[in-house]
């Protein structure tokens, strides 16, 4: 087992559009990319592997949860209106409002397969 990084599979339509998308805006670096089939990129301690139709990985996921899901990263920013603002006009749409807790506020965005990420300032302690 490999205690450098915590992975996560998402399944994606097509790879080399994710492969831009977690790039291009958050930072990501590709460790390893095998065609639109799979790649897998990094960014500090997480390992997303972003597996095309063709990956065993995708075929690997039952019919019933082949579509994106509620599942979603998680990304702790220290301004989250300065990242929306960033987004915007990199020309990304969030698929929600955002929402404000106890906790903090979050606001989330898809990547081009509709696979979530949220985006979370904490509340001021």
């Amino acid at each position: 087992m490999n205690d450098q990084y915590a992975s996560v599979r998402y399944v994606v339509d097509d790879v080399p559009a994710a492969i831009d998308f977690y790039t291009t805006h958050f930072g990501f670096t590709v460790r390893m990319s095998a065609g639109p089939a799979f790649a897998d990129v990094v960014r500090g301690p997480l390992r997303l592997l972003l597996s095309g139709p063709a990956s065993s990985g995708a075929r690997a996921t039952p019919a019933d949860a082949a579509e994106a899901g509620r599942n979603r990263i998680h990304f702790e920013v220290a301004d989250l209106d300065a990242e929306i603002a960033r987004l915007t006009d990199a020309g990304l749409a969030f698929r929600t409002e955002v929402v404000s807790g106890p906790g903090g506020r979050q606001i989330l965005v898809a990547d081009p397969a509709g696979n979530l990420v949220e985006l979370f300032e904490p509340a001021a302690r």
